[in-house]
């Protein structure tokens, strides 16, 4: 090996143990290895036994004389560089400065979630871009699915968000406009009644064949929609779109523009029974409130052909319609027809189940709204389909949870240990390594509890280190395990081992995520609760607080006995 890859070696292993308490690891210095030179990759086999003794090497030093080596010997490494990130947005074809209006249109029939983040957020960033407008719209017109409680969980979901709208409106409220450009559209002849039963009309549709209905005159037209508001029943006429049964775009095959619906409405009760569909309400919507740019996911792209020829049709103003993919995990899927039968068969606790991916899931589990729209912003404005893992979005949350969560211990399948000669009644520890955060006063007398994968390596005669108190050698081993203090000195190369006094513990239960479903098929053991005890000063954290269980992982408290697990 040539001096200068085995300087390069000890200069990674330096600067990732310095980041790291004092310690790295083998698996970290080799990617970084190969990532610094790919050429390397060919050669790992005979690289990995310098890097392994190279870590030992360093692990054997302390944390002060690796930073000094550091500075002296590797310089360059500690200069950060800057990085190159692409701020915002790509610019918008056709968009004025102080003229831009979007909006967000949800529909009233779930509970919001990452999808809806994804389209809320481009929304409002777009209007905030060129200082113009963003709507909230609720696309309310269909009463069999829609419920008050969702238009307060999408409101709720925004403002955790931050996603703030100059303007909220339901399309519901316009309901007289539509009819109005329902029966200007059957005068001119755009639009007919069609009495057809559902199979036949789907029959003919896929065989490019009109119906009858079709080349009924306006006189027929105009009795059949006055009928739809007394007399059909729900499935019996619809208007339809007089289009193109010969196109290749089926959407563009005399497509339904109104249906009877008897069901009361979450606002307007039964004052309505004919309702428009989503491309004819969002065509009238979108040109009646100015907007000038609508975006979209791109599984209606074969729609905005529809879009366009309605409001051409109906002299309407037209906006830019644009299209982005859709964003979900992979193993969390998105869909309403899939998430709402686990909630009413009782496989999650409900919408805010941590493995769920709806916003209060998001939130519960800890992943916060900063976090999420930097992740949006990151993925750009796309039609690419990409289904980003869902360690991306946690590396974006680490980055801005960590300065702020407080470290505590937390100890799995807890084994007693007592030290016999402590002579300690109270210990102060810092709640952060770096950031000034307050100090914490625990009481100890001697008696710990240790995690139980942490008991089993040890032997009598091993010296250990209890983080943040001092050094200990094993005396006994049983059921319970003795140790005597040899001195509080750091030694970076024994065991670190984190505890939990046994005069004032905490037991809680820890709630772990997994993806909710492999292949398809729902993962029963996609949540895992693991008891655990932890210090007493978990007690006085707010619910919601975020935690750094040590050398576990990031956690939020979501209650006085129970966390859930965020991410590593």
């Amino acid at each position: 090996m040539d001096d200068e890859l085995k300087r390069m070696i000890r200069g990674i292993a330096l600067l990732n143990a310095s980041e790291h308490d004092g310690k790295t690891r083998n698996d970290s210095i080799i990617s970084k290895v190969i990532g610094t030179k790919p050429e390397l990759r060919s050669r790992i086999k005979d690289v990995i036994p310098l890097i392994s003794q190279t870590v030992i090497d360093v692990n054997k030093l302390s944390v002060e004389v690796q930073r000094k080596e550091l500075e002296s010997k590797y310089a360059e490494l500690l200069i950060v560089k800057p990085k190159q990130e692409r701020i915002g947005l790509p610019p918008l074809e056709d968009a004025e400065q102080g003229k831009v209006i979007t909006r967000f249109p949800p529909e009233p029939n779930g509970y919001p979630h990452i999808g809806h983040a994804k389209a809320s957020i481009i929304d409002e960033e777009y209007a905030k871009m060129y200082g113009g407008k963003l709507i909230l719209r609720f696309d309310d017109t269909n009463p069999e699915k829609e419920r008050l409680e969702y238009y307060a969980a999408i409101k709720v979901g925004l403002d955790w968000l931050g996603v703030k709208y100059d303007l909220i409106k339901n399309t519901s409220d316009d309901m007289e406009i539509i009819y109005e450009k329902a029966k200007e559209l059957i005068e001119a002849g755009h639009a007919y009644v069609c009495t057809c039963d559902k199979e036949t009309i789907s029959k003919n549709r896929r065989e490019m064949i009109s119906c009858k209905c079709r080349a009924g005159n306006l006189e027929q037209n105009n009795i059949r929609w006055k009928k739809m508001f007394d007399k059909f029943k729900p499935g019996e006429a619809i208007v339809r779109f007089r289009g193109d049964m010969s196109s290749e775009n089926t959407v563009m095959r005399d497509p339904t523009l109104l249906r009877i619906i008897d069901e009361l409405h979450p606002i307007h009760k039964n004052k309505y029974r004919v309702w428009p569909n989503y491309d004819f309400a969002v065509s009238i919507e979108d040109s009646i409130d100015g907007i000038t740019h609508a975006f979209r996911t791109k599984e209606y792209e074969l729609r905005t052909e529809l879009y366009y020829t309605l409001l051409d049709k109906m002299g309407m103003r037209k906006p830019k319609m644009l299209e982005f993919s859709r964003l979900e995990f992979e193993g969390m899927p998105v869909s309403k027809r899939v998430l709402k039968p686990l909630v009413e068969e009782g496989k999650v606790s409900g919408f805010d189940d941590p493995r769920l991916p709806t916003l209060e899931g998001l939130r519960r589990r800890g992943i916060v709204p900063e976090a999420i729209r930097k992740f949006v912003i990151s993925l750009g404005f796309t039609k690419s389909d990409t289904m980003p893992p869902f360690e991306t979005l946690e590396s974006f949350n680490r980055k801005i949870i960590d300065p702020e969560s407080i470290r505590l211990f937390i100890v799995f399948d807890p084994v007693k240990i007592t030290v016999t000669n402590n002579n300690l009644t109270e210990i102060e520890i810092s709640n952060h390594p770096q950031n000034n955060m307050g100090k914490r006063q625990i009481k100890i007398d001697g008696n710990f509890y240790i995690s139980g994968n942490d008991a089993k390596t040890l032997k009598i005669g091993d010296e250990i280190r209890l983080l943040e108190l001092y050094n200990i050698r094993i005396t006994k081993i049983g059921s319970e395990i003795e140790g005597e203090i040899t001195d509080t000195s750091y030694k970076p190369d024994i065991p670190k081992i984190q505890w939990v006094s046994r005069k004032n513990p905490v037991n809680i239960e820890v709630l772990i995520s997994d993806v909710l479903f492999i292949n398809d098929q729902f993962n029963e053991n996609s949540l895992e609760v693991k008891q655990a005890i932890t210090e007493q000063h978990y007690l006085e954290l707010n619910v919601g607080a975020e935690i750094q269980f040590v050398r576990f992982g990031y956690c939020r408290k979501d209650s006085a006995n129970q966390a859930i697990y965020t991410h590593k």
